[in-house]
């Protein structure tokens, strides 16, 4: 089955079965592999991508209801020239990861939270990201940089 979508602001065509996961499309046969499988059942949120604006579990999406989609993965999110997106750039600067693994699931998370809640507070940001488990930082280096991220947004 092939299907159309939009990865990064480039049109592409995949052809895979129709079983495939959005994840596996991306990671296997686009080979961007910042979006991270963790648990397969949606529960962690290391396959978040924001499709047409939405933030997503990958790993719960068909590609086939990607078709004719914007997905932005993780590479995608920092500027043509390089330049981290402001929320990724809050992440490096207050210290918001360790091992990695749920980081860009979670920068991604976090870009759909401050678009939809751009003033949430230290509270609200922590029920809004019940869907991303981090098993390293205890989520207080995450909290600083999503409200670091969502005023450099706001500017």
């Amino acid at each position: 089955m092939k299907t159309q979508l939009t990865v990064n602001g480039k049109s592409v065509t995949i052809e895979a079965p129709e079983n495939t996961l959005l994840v596996e499309a991306i990671r296997e046969h686009l080979r961007l592999t910042g979006t991270h499988v963790g648990c397969d059942t949606a529960q962690c949120g290391a396959c978040t991508v924001i499709v047409d604006g939405d933030a997503v579990k990958s790993c719960n999406m068909l590609l086939a209801q990607a078709a004719g989609k914007s997905v932005t993965t993780i590479e995608g999110l920092a500027s043509a020239d390089g330049s981290l997106h402001p929320m990724q750039a809050a992440f490096k600067e207050c210290h918001g990861l360790q091992c990695g693994f749920c980081t860009p699931g979670m920068v991604m998370s976090a870009v759909d939270l401050c678009k939809k809640h751009p003033n949430a507070s230290e509270q609200e940001i922590r029920e809004l990201l019940e869907g991303n488990i981090c098993r390293c930082t205890g989520y207080h280096n995450i909290v600083r940089a999503i409200q670091q991220g969502a005023a450099a947004m706001k500017a």
